[in-house]
């Protein structure tokens, strides 16, 4: 499923925005469909502008029917009469997404640990300090079980000891959950963190659910800036 709202905050109509011959969401579509995981690949988006994109270039998408604070909300109002497990949320503004880091977030739901993951998500190292400083950058800390700590656009771990080397991750905007916990996390309350960071993912975390990270060499780009869509264009 892929959330995408047309009237970003920082960067309106971004989804929209030309990247090469395609539009930035119909990269991120077409590529999320090209992984071959999936049985079902939707756009959910609140545009009749985003909806006709996709659907008119022969992919699936749904309108929601609701205004919502998340994409994690539009989802699970898309999926509600779905009959699904595991439910992916690629970021309509990853429009690099490939095969190999969406493989290894699925392979952590397998066996009997894989059986006590309920929400799952990626992220990268961070070595250029100008990112590691942009509040456009969510970091992530995380525990020695690869279980989230916590999430920031702040500087997390903050470097006071400087030979102390801390590793900085980005958080990629991909989640995977199993449907009933995606479900809860739509009738709690956004939390006092997730307002004051705008950082869905922090829901889960202020009530008490672990988010178990994968590490990935993606090095692609996420669209939030008009900066970020001329990286985008030169890496394309």
């Amino acid at each position: 499923m892929i959330p995408a709202r047309y009237a970003a905050t920082r960067f309106p109509a971004k989804l929209m925005q030309p990247l090469g011959e395609k539009t930035v969401i119909r990269h991120t579509y077409d590529n999320t469909v090209a992984t071959g995981l999936f049985d079902e690949v939707y756009v959910v988006t609140d545009s009749e502008i985003i909806f006709n994109e996709i659907t008119n270039n022969g992919g699936k998408a749904i309108i929601s029917i609701r205004q919502h604070e998340s994409g994690s909300d539009r989802i699970a109002e898309a999926i509600v009469g779905m009959d699904a497990g595991i439910v992916v949320n690629v970021q309509g503004d990853e429009p690099f997404v490939q095969r190999e880091p969406l493989r290894q977030l699925l392979r952590v739901f397998e066996g009997i640990e894989g059986s006590k993951v309920d929400v799952a998500s990626l992220m990268q190292v961070l070595n250029d300090e100008q990112y590691i400083n942009d509040p456009n950058y969510v970091k992530v800390v995380v525990d020695r079980h690869m279980n989230a700590l916590l999430f920031s656009r702040n500087v997390i771990p903050y470097p006071r000891e400087k030979s102390a080397n801390p590793v900085y991750y980005e958080h990629i905007g991909v989640y995977a959950f199993r449907k009933e916990t995606l479900m809860q996390f739509t009738q709690w309350p956004m939390t006092p963190l997730e307002a004051a960071e705008k950082i869905e993912c922090l829901r889960y975390l202020e009530n008490g659910v672990r988010i178990k990270m994968v590490v990935t060499a993606y090095m692609g780009v996420e669209i939030d800036t008009p900066d970020d869509l001329i990286r985008a264009a030169k890496l394309l």
